[in-house]
């Protein structure tokens, strides 16, 4: 459970002003058709994140205690390090590619893409490797994405207005720095 709980509270702190956000908010304004884009990044994040895990879990086949201990131990500590980064959303990103095929597949196709390589994803292979549990994992990330995501969505920019972003980035660099603390101790 700690798998699932972790990665759900982690991944949505980390969301909070990352570009996938910012995508989402973009989306919700373009298209004013909250269910669809709301599915969408529902199945990107699913897809992508169980990707993800999938080489967390797989990787700890390959490398030892050790190695894993220290990996996961700096990883987590360079990811409090990138929290603290405000995150943009490109220009080329603002206008979905996909925007001719609706909503759906406008938001399936443009989150699943900016989500490869994005910090959310990379902390889904790391807490795969700590918790080695692919599904819940999967779920905890996808759930906080979700948790992030969702809220922007229906709200729109009324609320991204009120979020403090600095103190979230804040608070999720700190948690980040916990777990590598915790990783490197273990």
């Amino acid at each position: 459970m700690n798998g699932l709980l972790v990665s759900t509270g982690v991944v949505a702190l980390a969301e909070i002003g990352d570009k996938t956000q910012l995508l989402a908010l973009v989306l919700a304004c373009r298209w004013r058709k909250p269910i669809p884009i709301i599915l969408g990044i529902f199945i990107a994040t699913l897809a992508n994140h169980a990707a993800a895990a999938l080489v967390g879990v797989t990787v700890t086949e390959f490398l030892g205690p050790q190695t894993l201990k220290w990996l996961l131990g700096l990883g987590f500590l360079a990811m409090a390090g990138w929290m603290l980064v405000p995150d943009k959303l490109d220009e080329a990103e603002g206008e979905p590619k996909a925007a001719k095929y609706g909503p759906f597949l406008a938001t399936l196709v443009t989150f699943f893409l900016v989500e490869i390589g994005d910090k959310t994803q990379i902390a889904t292979v790391a807490l795969a490797a700590e918790f080695q549990n692919l599904w819940l994992v999967t779920l905890g990330t996808t759930i906080g994405m979700m948790i992030a995501n969702v809220p922007v969505v229906l709200v729109g920019n009324k609320a991204a207005g009120r979020i403090p972003l600095g103190l979230v980035r804040g608070v999720s660099a700190a948690l980040f720095a916990v777990l590598g603390v915790m990783a490197l101790a273990w």
